[in-house]
């Protein structure tokens, strides 16, 4: 009864539209006065925008590139900037509001209004110069999008105020005294970064890069978004309701195609901390199994000539 709530609510606005947005996808949907007219198409759809769409593919692999490189900038600067403000410093709360503000103001509208006025770039950096660089040992199609990078440093970074508050409550988490431990053994900064603090924040940045992923693919400022919604209130025939379904559906199987890689990455490499502790262990265990076998001989020994064991 308690989750009965939750799976009408769930039926009714996600499974439901999901299910009617998949059948917009398999049909050609005309409006006329009596309502929405339908006719079967199958995967035509679908065939279409990739044969034959000239904005699709092209948009989808400016995305591909961004995403990959936009979203790791941004964790690893939400990353750098909660490890900073997760230090004994005055004023930490008024630094924290600082970079999570822009999340509460800023919209939609505001930032493409800043876009436009190119209020989001870095007028110190030459686009073109910093692309010729690149282009120099990289192909063009990846110099392009770092380049970009830089010229919207400002606006990208302006995505980070989330991260910074969900490093913040891991690094809140993490227990002081294996700091204590390590400092007293030796250790570094950079090794304790390395051997405790990365460690405990892996499954944040995981958690992070999905948040990044979604946010980044659903802004308005992206133009896959803008072309889905621009066949969906198109004039023409060829497309409408159906054509733009049919891209958002392609849309997001690529969006969960990217969530799977990172969540891949993050699942499966190995900690160098953790093989430690694991080898340690297993050390451990065959050194306690070898002095129990002494003591079990000794004991044997001991019962046979009846002295006591030695130990």
């Amino acid at each position: 009864m308690f989750v009965l709530p939750w799976i009408i609510g769930a039926a009714v606005f996600l499974v439901y539209p999901l299910f009617m947005s998949f059948w917009y996808a398999l049909n050609n949907i005309r409006l006329t006065s009596e309502g929405m007219r339908f006719t079967f198409l199958a995967q035509g759809n679908f065939t279409q925008i990739l044969l034959s769409d000239p904005d699709f593919l092209p948009e989808l692999v400016d995305y591909l590139l961004s995403t990959v490189i936009s979203v790791p900038v941004i964790v690893v600067f939400a990353m750098m900037i909660a490890l900073m403000l997760n230090e004994k410093i005055k004023g930490k709360g008024f630094f924290r509001l600082i970079f999570f503000l822009p999340v509460i103001i800023v919209s939609g509208p505001i930032l493409n209004s800043l876009t436009e006025q190119n209020a989001g770039t870095i007028s110190v950096i030459d686009t073109q110069a910093v692309t010729g660089a690149i282009s120099s040992f990289l192909p063009e199609v990846i110099a392009t999008p770092i380049a970009g990078l830089f010229s919207n440093m400002v606006t990208i970074l302006w995505y980070s105020g989330v991260p910074i508050l969900i490093f913040l409550s891991a690094l809140q988490k993490i227990d002081k005294s294996q700091y204590e431990a390590a400092y007293v053994d030796g250790a570094s900064g950079w090794e304790m970064f390395w051997k405790i603090t990365l460690p405990s924040l892996k499954p944040m940045i995981l958690l992070n890069c999905v948040y990044t992923i979604v946010f980044v693919s659903s802004n308005d400022q992206n133009k896959l978004i803008g072309l889905i919604k621009s066949a969906m209130f198109s004039g023409t025939s060829e497309k409408g309701y159906g054509y733009a379904s049919a891209m958002a559906w392609l849309y997001s199987l690529v969006v969960l195609l990217l969530v799977g890689i990172f969540a891949l990455i993050f699942m499966t490499r190995k900690d160098r901390y953790e093989k430690d502790a694991r080898k340690a262990d297993r050390k451990a265990k065959a050194e306690r199994r070898k002095v129990l076998k002494i003591q079990r001989r000794q004991a044997r020994h001991a019962k046979k000539y009846n002295r006591p064991t030695v130990r």
